[in-house]
This record gives structure tokens, sequence and C-alpha cells, in this order.
């Protein structure tokens, strides 16, 4: 299953996420808006103006929730 992060700089919840997934070994693709405009046009194109947007196999969830990100991923506890 594919996971995908866009981020941007400053971003805090990125970074909870970012950490959530290291503390976790879940493996993941970072798309920075800032640094690739072909990725910030993706987002626009999904009609999202927000980060992060993770999104998990044909899941996708805006911001960070951990508990949320766990029934994503199918993690326990």
């Amino acid at each position: 299953m594919e996971v995908v992060i866009y981020t941007n700089l400053g971003c805090s919840a990125c970074q909870q996420a970012k950490e959530f997934f290291r503390a976790h070994k879940v493996g993941f693709i970072e798309k920075s808006i800032a640094n690739d405009p072909v990725a910030r046009e993706e987002l626009i194109n999904r009609g999202y103006r927000a980060v992060p947007v993770i999104q998990v196999g044909d899941e996708t969830m805006v911001g960070f929730s951990a508990s949320k990100l766990r029934k994503m991923l199918g993690l326990n506890g």
C-alpha cells in the first residue's frame, strides 16, 4: 500500500505526520509543495488547499490525526 504525504515548509502537522510514520516504520513518499511545482499542481487539481494531505491507498486525509491514520494503515493501538 502506497503512502504519500503532501507537505509545506513550516507545517507542524506535516512534521507530526512524518514522525508518526517513522515511529511506526511506515514507508512514505513526501511531496513538498514548496519545492515541487508539479506536486503543488497535483494538490490543487484534487481540490486541496491545505497541508498535510495524506493518501493511504485509496483513502485521503487532510490534516493529521494519529487515531485516523492508525485506522487507515491498519495499525493496532
